[in-house]
């Protein structure tokens, strides 16, 4: 088993879409075919986040190994040969770090760290462009949650200073996004006592009464949040007025959300900011390959699996693929979707673009941006 798959809680979904790899690759293994058969990593997340039980799911649907079922006799309409494979990281950060060494396939990113990293900025700025970095799709909306104990009398981020609050680990986007909104409400990490915990961790830690909130970026509902206020007095803090505006101006992969009542227990509405939850891909892997994956992607058959599988797999829909992509659109996924005609040569215009050899290393100084991000937000 690979070093980045780790143990955890994991959703019912996510562990039948895992454990029907596992039975894919035993089962091509039996059979004598293991020789046939080409893996495929797909960095997520913490398995008490939403990244992964969403990979798990499209994991399972992308994998057909030898031996298998055509999709025409009723069996997988993934990828013939593939067994692709969902594995728990620290996160977009780690995950497009992860892409860009050569590490993994594809991993999950949040749309303004792969932005980041693609154009060297905030974090990656000494590392230079992650130049490696190629989009399969625009996911689904991920929102940004500041989760607190009702005994912490917290309503606004302002009112963060002196408390015990969890920023998240070293290498997730959601401690990117996090200092961020600290810094949009003229906080800063010295003005609390800041920890790096897992949402899981901070989940058990604030039930327990040992923290006072945490911070997680994540797709509703996330499994950290609904198995805590089912069994905590909690609440979600807004992100809202001039600060939230404020971010929204300056940082375009932004947007405006709103957590509904009774997306978690006993929890009201909020409004609050998302960023777009984006499959990456490295350039390294063969065009053919990614045309079929993004082939197998937008199935029928994934489409179900999707929906029923998690709340947030219903809004992964062609519709919203290729809005708010913040690196450049894989060559093999470019082919797709020109093929079914949600791309054109207008369109593909407004995408991001494939930094010249000449800049894409660190070299020579400041990286010029990739391209524009579309305005467009995606639904949900």
């Amino acid at each position: 088993m690979s070093p980045l798959l780790r143990p955890g809680n994991r959703s019912i979904s996510a562990t039948r879409a895992l454990s029907l790899s596992l039975l894919l690759i035993i089962g091509a293994v039996s059979s004598g075919k293991a020789q046939d058969i080409e893996f495929f990593r797909i960095g997520t997340g913490s398995t008490s986040g939403t990244y992964f039980p969403i990979g798990g799911l499209i994991a399972a649907a992308m994998s057909n190994p030898p031996g298998s079922r055509t999709c025409g006799e009723g069996g997988s309409c993934g990828v013939s040969g593939l067994i692709a494979v969902a594995q728990s990281t620290n996160g977009s950060v780690a995950n497009v770090k992860a892409i860009q060494k050569g590490e993994i396939e594809s991993g999950f990113s949040q749309s303004d760290v792969a932005y980041w990293a693609y154009n060297a900025q905030q974090e990656f700025a000494e590392s230079g462009p992650a130049d490696k970095l190629r989009a399969i799709a625009n996911l689904y909306p991920e929102s940004l949650h500041l989760v607190v104990s009702e005994s912490a009398a917290v309503f606004t981020p302002s009112q963060l200073k002196g408390k015990r609050i969890s920023l998240d680990r070293e290498g997730s986007g959601t401690r990117v996004d996090t200092l961020l909104v600290l810094e949009a409400y003229g906080l800063k990490e010295s003005d609390m006592e800041a920890l790096a915990l897992p949402p899981g961790v901070a989940a058990d830690r604030l039930a327990l009464g040992e923290i006072d909130g945490f911070f997680l970026v994540a797709g509703t509902p996330a499994e950290a949040v609904t198995q805590l206020a089912a069994t905590s007095r909690i609440g979600l803090v807004p992100i809202t007025g001039e600060p939230a505006e404020k971010l929204l101006k300056a940082y375009p992969f932004f947007s405006q959300d709103f957590i509904s009542p009774g997306t978690y227990p006993n929890v009201g509405a909020v409004e609050t900011i998302s960023v777009g939850a984006q499959w990456l891909v490295s350039s390294d892997v063969s065009d053919d390959l990614v045309y079929q994956l993004t082939k197998a992607l937008w199935h029928e058959n994934t489409k179900r699996l999707l929906g029923g599988g998690h709340p947030k797999g219903a809004l992964i829909r062609i519709e919203t693929a290729l809005a708010g992509l913040s690196v450049p659109l894989h060559a093999g996924a470019e082919r797709y979707y020109r093929e079914i005609g949600v791309l054109d040569d207008a369109l593909m215009e407004n995408l991001p673009k494939v930094l010249p050899p000449q800049e894409s290393g660190s070299q020579d100084g400041e990286p010029k941006p990739a391209g524009v991000i579309p305005k467009e937000k995606p639904a949900g």
